[in-house]
C-alpha cells in the first residue's frame, strides 16, 4: 500500500504563489509516476502536472509557464510549485502516485488539499 500526505494548500491573492508537497511512504518505487490533479467545484478531477521518473515534465496548457513540478527521491516528495496563481486555479489538489504499468487515474491518492484564490 501506498499513503499519500499533501500539504501547502491554502487562500492566496491572485498573482500570488504556492508550493504543494506530497510526501509518500508505504510500498514506493523511484520508477513511479507522480501527479498533480485538481477537482474545482462543478468540475470533474482534472491531470494539472506529470513527472515520470526520467524527470520528464508534461502540463496540462493553463498552467504551462506559471507551474512546475518536481520530485526528491530521498524525500519521497513530489512538489508543485504554482506561481502567478489564478481565480481559475481554485481547486481541490490532489497527489496521485502509479506505477509504469497502471494506467493514468490509477494508482494511489492523497487526500486533497484546497488553493483558493481571491481576485
Amino acid at each position: 500500500q501506498v499513503r499519500l500526505v499533501e500539504s501547502g494548500g491554502g487562500l492566496v491573492q491572485a498573482g500570488g504563489s504556492l508550493r504543494l508537497s506530497c510526501v509518500a511512504s508505504g510500498s514506493i518505487f523511484r520508477a513511479d509516476i507522480m501527479s498533480w490533479y485538481r477537482q474545482a467545484p462543478g468540475k470533474q478531477r482534472e491531470l494539472v502536472a506529470v513527472i515520470f521518473s526520467g524527470g520528464v515534465t508534461n502540463y496540462e496548457d493553463s498552467v504551462k509557464g506559471r507551474f512546475t513540478i518536481s520530485g526528491d527521491n530521498d524525500k519521497n516528495t513530489v512538489y508543485l510549485q504554482m506561481n502567478s496563481l489564478k481565480p481559475e486555479d481554485t481547486a481541490v489538489y490532489y497527489c496521485n502516485r502509479r506505477n509504469r504499468f497502471t494506467a493514468e487515474g490509477g494508482g494511489s491518492w492523497g487526500q486533497g488539499t484546497q488553493v483558493t484564490v481571491s481576485s
